[in-house]
């Protein structure tokens, strides 16, 4: 099985190191795409309004000037001498639950494998508090990564449909087993924009950094996550809310 590993925070994220990791477990035939810097938040993003240059660091090893999407598609078109059997996106330094999937561009990554009709799976390991950098601990990936991974190599998937892993934040000892969940969806009344000034007196704003409010719905993974499970989500990329569209065409009919 060839698999093509990709990730949004970096070539040299640790959390990539540990999805290499994860992967081995499955093939020895891994190849790697990913952003040269980190490109979180970047949702489905694709670079138009400059050139991307891809960086060799060994023979199956490479970054790109890009995005998470840009990876992707740069591994397929450039990097891979075929298509792979699997796609893996992370694992994310933190969580990628409910409607924060918009954004992330770990989530993205799997996105596009998909729409190029390859099985992608997308995993996060959320966090239990913020400011941690590279002090994120990813126990509960490595432990239950292959366990969660291994069913999902060979269950039926319909056509441009992915898979959401998030692994909750505790010691892969204290994980009380997987869910297969839904996508919840969090209390929109959140968080704050942080104001300050930078070293030259010019005012600046942060995104992101309070802790967002949620509500716990059952079967969500949301609730999963909150109650120690791994939560395992599927996701599918058609859009269109079809129950509104009879009503809809009633609108513009003749």
């Amino acid at each position: 099985m060839r698999i093509l590993l990709t990730n949004d925070d970096g070539i040299r994220a640790p959390g990539l190191e540990v999805l290499e990791g994860i992967a081995r477990k499955f093939s020895d035939d891994i190849w790697i795409c990913a952003p040269d810097e980190e490109q979180s938040g970047m949702g489905h993003a694709l670079t138009l309004t400059r050139p991307v240059r891809l960086r060799k660091h060994d023979d199956r090893r490479f970054s790109v000037t890009g995005t998470p999407t840009d990876s992707v598609t740069m591994g397929l078109r450039k990097v891979m001498d075929g298509p792979p059997d699997l796609i893996l996106s992370g694992v994310n330094r933190g969580a990628n639950l409910g409607d924060d999937i918009t954004y992330s561009g770990t989530v993205s990554a799997a996105i596009e494998g998909a729409l190029a009709g390859i099985r992608s799976i997308a995993l996060s390991q959320v966090y239990a508090k913020e400011g941690l950098g590279n002090g994120v601990q990813f126990g509960a990936a490595v432990e239950w990564g292959e366990r969660v991974l291994a069913p999902l190599l060979d269950t039926p998937l319909p056509k441009r449909t992915l898979v959401n892993i998030n692994f909750p934040p505790r010691p892969g000892c204290e994980v009380r087993g997987i869910r297969a969940t839904r996508q919840g969806f969090h209390d929109y009344s959140r968080g704050t924009v942080v104001e300050g000034r930078d070293p030259r007196g010019f005012e600046y704003f942060w995104f992101g950094l309070d802790p967002i409010e949620h509500t716990l719905d059952h079967g969500t993974d949301l609730e999963a996550i909150e109650e120690g499970f791994v939560s395992v989500t599927p996701l599918h990329l058609d859009l269109t809310h079809h129950a509104s569209l009879g009503a809809l065409g009633e609108r513009y009919q003749d």
